[in-house]
């Protein structure tokens, strides 16, 4: 993941280097800004696509476009190609690319033409026009706000991929009661709500855009909109329909320049991508699990049922077991978590992630499969 993050209007030029701090762990890979007339935007990258010609902020030939990307578009190779035989230059192999040329092909329409998981800024200098994009299930997350009464009495809009590096961008907020009531009762706070009054996250499938300070929001998307939605199939024709659509979304899924792995646990979701990772690829495949030590936390241990699937599969396996001690990691999951979440699978999750991250970059993950 990358981290993201810029201010548009009024705003203290030096509010862009704290955001930058706070996010520094999404992007440890490379650093980069643009400053310009009342536009400031960040990057924290961590390299996945075009490690090293990648670079963000990235903007077209003329400098008048300019971009910063958090997330993975699955079918820029096929778009890339399409605008290439439109006469559009690339300079590099990135997908953040393929954002900066599409803009200036469709407008704001050609979001609708992006597959993957991403949050993006765009800024459209002959537009004045800052665009915020979040994908269409709100994989990756983009929060904002605005105020009032910035230098010379003009408002500013800001916007990162973390809360507590959009709070230091902003004058002090009061904590959203009603927040605090969703959360108790939830478990979680949800969308567009946050902890803080006045600071919203933008709505899967939501694009936000300011022009000439003015702020409007629209749903480009809604799962409503799939076509084929209400399709009858039979169960041997719906059968073979998934299959299709989970061999398609699993290759998409692994198109990366930078080792890649799989969380694995025993049950239907990440058995189910390993099984299909296999069947697209002969390579290496590197898979992590993380059960319990403990003889009273064994019914919820599945470490067994992971590496027999490992071995079925022939994945290289990495096993991790949560131990007593694991609530030491608890300050660290909730730096990490960024806002309020009570589920304690982030507990797992983090540590397993952290033994993943010794020998892959990214990892495909079951999680949200039976949502």
């Amino acid at each position: 993941m990358c981290g993201i993050c810029g201010i548009v209007g009024a705003g203290d030029d030096a509010a862009l280097d704290r955001m930058m701090h706070r996010i520094v762990h999404r992007g440890p890979d490379e650093t980069g800004c643009h400053r310009e007339p009342g536009v400031m935007l960040g990057i924290q990258r961590l390299r996945v696509i075009d490690p090293q010609g990648g670079q963000q902020p990235m903007a077209n030939e003329n400098r008048t476009v300019w971009v910063v990307f958090n997330g993975e578009i699955y079918n820029y190779r096929e778009l890339r190609e399409e605008l290439i035989g439109k006469g559009h230059r690339f300079a590099t192999n990135s997908d953040t690319e393929v954002l900066v040329h599409l803009y200036e092909q469709e407008g704001e329409e050609g979001v609708r033409r992006l597959r993957g998981m991403f949050a993006y800024a765009l800024w459209d200098r002959e537009r004045q026009t800052l665009l915020l994009v979040r994908d269409r299930l709100g994989i990756k997350p983009l929060y904002y706000a605005t105020w009032q009464g910035g230098r010379e009495g003009e408002g500013g809009l800001a916007f990162a991929s973390e809360l507590p590096a959009l709070l230091e961008a902003l004058p002090p907020r009061s904590v959203d009661q009603r927040a605090i009531a969703q959360y108790l009762t939830l478990l979680y706070i949800p969308g567009p709500d946050t902890l803080f009054e006045g600071v919203r996250q933008l709505r899967p499938g939501e694009l936000l855009k300011v022009v000439n300070g003015k702020a409007e929001t629209k749903q480009y998307f809604h799962p409503t909109d799939l076509p084929g939605l209400r399709t009858r199939l039979s169960p041997a024709d719906a059968e073979d329909r998934f299959l299709d659509l989970l061999r398609d979304t699993v290759q998409a899924h692994l198109v990366s320049d930078v080792p890649l792995g799989l969380f694995l646990s025993g049950g239907l979701d990440s058995g189910s991508i390993l099984a299909m990772m296999r069947t697209v690829t002969n390579g290496p495949i590197r898979s992590f699990s993380i059960g319990y030590e403990a003889e009273a936390d064994r019914s919820y241990n599945e470490l067994d049922a992971a590496r027999l699937l490992a071995d079925h599969f022939g994945a290289d396996h990495t096993e991790e077991r949560l131990r007593p001690d694991a609530a030491t990691l608890l300050p660290r999951v909730v730096a990490a978590m960024g806002e309020p979440f009570a589920d304690s699978s982030a507990i797992p999750t983090y540590l397993v992630s952290e033994v993943a991250r010794r020998s892959v970059t990214v990892a495909l993950s079951g999680i949200g499969g039976d949502e």
